[in-house]
């Protein structure tokens, strides 16, 4: 009998030990379970940060090319503004030295019959109707042509010379059977001026622009007859042709 129950405290210690041992395991297995799903979020978290890694990397390509493009395109266009910069002071330079020359051209007439100046560029010749024509009249006189011949001159050995005829009256209204008012006059003066420079002294017809401007662009007041003297003109404007500046601001580029 005492060996009887010895033996069975034993039966049920070692149940109790393995119900405890059984506990443990289950314990250990969702231990494991629990640490298994940290890995797996870890796991995939590591995936989320490594593709915004990926990401931030292309956003810094992305910029360090358009860093460099930006560069690129700035020094593209200081040199483009350079190169503008040098055309503008060569055509100013240009002007000057057409300016000059058309003076030098004309010099043996006086500041009352004719002015040569520079204006926004461009080159004026002012031609009072005192030099060029008889009074309601756009028949050009030996003296005007004259003045014509030499100022042709200039232009004929200056091919890259745009040519723009500008004929003005004064305010007072014309009383003439053959022009009906002073557009009709100022525009008549202005094409009789255009043909004889081309009919007489071969300037070429592409590079001229005849037209009247009437009283409509005064110098001087018309009120007193020294001012409508001085509005009773004809202006031969010259500009040096700027197809090589207009390129260069159009996108393309200057010539050697």
């Amino acid at each position: 009998m005492l060996s009887s129950c010895v033996a069975k405290r034993r039966f049920i210690a070692a149940r109790m030990d393995a119900k405890n041992q059984h506990t443990h395991v289950m314990q250990l297995q969702d231990s494991v379970s629990m640490l298994s799903g940290q890995i797996d979020r870890m796991n995939h978290k590591i995936d989320e940060l490594n593709g915004q890694v990926g990401a931030l990397g292309d956003m810094n390509q992305n910029a360090t090319n358009q860093l460099n493009m930006s560069k690129e395109q700035i020094a593209a266009q200081r040199q483009r503004l350079a190169q503008l910069q040098n055309l503008i002071d060569q055509q100013q330079k240009n002007t000057e030295m057409l300016r000059s020359k058309i003076a030098d051209a004309l010099v043996g007439f006086n500041t009352n019959e004719l002015t040569v100046s520079m204006k926004n560029g461009k080159v004026y010749v002012s031609m009072q109707e005192s030099l060029l024509f008889p009074s309601g009249s756009a028949v050009v006189n030996p003296k005007g042509k004259d003045a014509l011949s030499k100022l042709a001159a200039v232009l004929n050995t200056n091919q890259n010379i745009n040519v723009d005829v500008e004929g003005h009256t004064d305010s007072v209204k014309i009383h003439n059977k053959m022009y009906g008012d002073n557009w009709a006059l100022s525009t008549a003066r202005a094409v009789s001026i255009a043909h004889v420079l081309m009919d007489d002294y071969y300037v070429s017809p592409n590079r001229l622009v005849a037209s009247g401007r009437s009283q409509y662009d005064p110098v001087a007041d018309n009120g007193t007859e020294q001012g409508r003297a001085r509005n009773r003109r004809t202006e031969i404007i010259l500009e040096p042709k700027l197809d090589e500046l207009m390129n260069v601001i159009n996108g393309g580029s200057a010539s050697k």
